[in-house]
């Protein structure tokens, strides 16, 4: 069993930064990660722009060069690749961890589909990208279901159902029909989210008011069958022609893996874990938060721009 000061579990921007806070410390650390590097971005759309600049995405003190004001999904991978070649890091890529326990003697033992080792000290970064909200309705396991997305060709000429309300859905709805799609936008509240970019709101906004996008509010997905979707609307039941339904209904962190380590939660309905924001440590001692996991289902409350410095207060609190 290999043996280490830190193990991080997730190889995002944030786990990266931890274990490059680590390697300046002087800790011998691990990451592991149950993907490819950073994989959570590199599930993002092929066409993605981030909302933030470059500059607020760089760690490392690595410079990070943009030919656009906001970096695209393929930039951003050349960037984290550069990183990590220039730290050196050591990341173990697509070895899943399939358990965690704090021994009885203060450390933590890890078990993954390739390995164990041990670690005085663990830290999640576990992003929130790998479970999605599920639409749990009939016909929801069919192949046309999807609930990531990559790129519009595929739905050329396509009768396209679009769920959600939020940037994701938005930039799927109005990509896949400027690419020759047939496009029904399926939103469960009564108007598209307030978080809704504000040079693209406009867009679909007016899309929608000229009919070139069908929208319907206050609705939802009751079943999925190989040729149509069945909606419950505020005019009645409806039943659509459709080949695909891309749910864009958000994504989850794997809060039962969290339990599983005995971290609590404040009994609020955003299920955020309990920590010290000095130091990110949890209610179990030695057992770090970082990153989005921080804010339960408040997806939006951290990004990397405003969590990279949460590796820096890990480690001092560690080194401390």
């Amino acid at each position: 069993m290999d043996g280490y000061d830190l193990i991080i579990i997730g190889a995002g921007p944030i786990g990266m930064a931890c274990g490059i806070e680590a390697k300046k410390a002087g800790l011998s650390y691990l990451i592991i990660e149950k993907g490819c590097l950073v994989n959570s971005l590199y599930n993002y759309p092929m066409n993605m722009t981030f909302f933030s600049t470059s500059e607020r995405l760089e760690i490392g003190e690595v410079p990070f060069i943009s030919h656009n004001p906001k970096p695209t999904r393929v930039e951003a991978l050349e960037y984290y690749r550069r990183v990590c070649d220039h730290w050196q890091l050591n990341i173990n890529l697509y070895e899943e961890v399939k358990s965690a326990k704090l021994s009885t003697m203060g450390s933590f033992a890890i078990a993954t589909d390739k390995g164990k080792y041990s670690a005085r000290a663990v830290v999640l970064a576990l992003g929130f990208y790998n479970l999605p909200y599920l639409l749990n309705v009939p016909g929801e396991d069919l192949p046309k279901v999807k609930h990531y997305y990559d790129e519009p060709h595929p739905y050329f000429r396509q009768k396209v159902a679009v769920i959600g309300a939020a940037n994701s859905a938005v930039d799927v709805a109005l990509e896949t029909w400027r690419k020759g799609a047939e496009v029904t936008m399926i939103v469960r509240e009564p108007q598209l989210s307030d978080r809704v970019k504000y040079w693209v709101k406009p867009d679909i906004e007016n899309r929608i008011s000229e009919g070139s996008i069908k929208a319907y509010f206050n609705s939802t997905i009751t079943s999925i069958s190989e040729t149509h979707i069945e909606l419950q609307t505020p005019e009645g039941n409806k039943k659509l022609k459709n080949d695909f339904v891309l749910a864009m209904t958000g994504y989850q962190p794997s809060f039962d893996f969290m339990k599983s380590l005995g971290v609590d939660f404040v009994s609020d309905k955003n299920c955020t874990p309990v920590y010290n924001p000095q130091t990110m440590e949890t209610n179990v001692s030695s057992l770090y938060l970082a990153g989005v996991v921080c804010g339960g289902l408040q997806t939006n409350k951290w990004f990397i721009e405003n969590s990279r410095e949460h590796a820096k207060l890990i480690v001092k609190d560690l080194v401390g």
